[in-house]
């Protein structure tokens, strides 16, 4: 008799754990060749690279990366509430690695976070430079190559010195990357 109310206890605890996720783990393990490591003087930001997103795109950010090129370069243009752009070894939005792809349009969408090659009016200029969004810009959506997407750090973005609303986001003494690593280079 004094098992039944266990058997109830055990079947109740059975159907609970039915409707609880498998697992408790916030999110899978990012790949170290595809994390990028964005050091700013205000902490770190952990980008997850999207290779299928633009395989190309990823492949010179990480080559760019791995030399180098983006440590200490400012971020020149910055609008609040729309985004943060960076990757000008000259610092006025004109310069880049000398390399210029071509676009890797998706339809990965713009939102916070979302990583995007900076571009003139041609499509296939994007070079070295991108920008992080502040927040979702749907009018971007298909029309500029998206290769990543920021997973932590976000709120170090958000203290990325801000530019003039008035000269189109242009920055005087700007925020730096004090560093960018490809997690897989990182040493312990």
């Amino acid at each position: 008799m004094t098992q039944k109310p266990f058997r109830i206890l055990a079947l109740l605890l059975g159907l609970l754990a039915a409707t609880l996720p498998l697992s408790v783990s916030a999110a899978p393990a990012l790949d170290p060749e595809n994390t990028i490591y964005l050091d700013l003087p205000s902490g770190r930001v952990v980008i997850q690279m999207l290779p299928a997103l633009a395989p190309r795109h990823v492949a010179r950010i990480k080559e760019l990366t791995r030399k180098g090129f983006y440590n200490g370069l400012p971020f020149h243009r910055v609008i609040p509430g729309f985004m943060a752009q960076t990757g000008d070894p000259l610092g006025n939005g004109s310069g880049g690695s000398g390399k210029e792809l071509k676009a890797e349009f998706s339809r990965e969408k713009h939102l916070r976070g979302t990583l995007s090659m900076a571009r003139t009016s041609d499509p296939d200029s994007a070079d070295s430079q991108f920008f992080i969004c502040f927040a979702p810009a749907p009018f971007l959506d298909g029309q500029y190559t998206v290769w990543g997407r920021v997973v932590s750090g976000m709120e170090f973005v958000d203290k990325i010195k801000a530019g003039s609303e008035y000269n189109n986001g242009v920055v005087s003494n700007p925020t730096r990357i004090v560093r960018m690593k490809v997690a897989k280079d990182e040493k312990p």
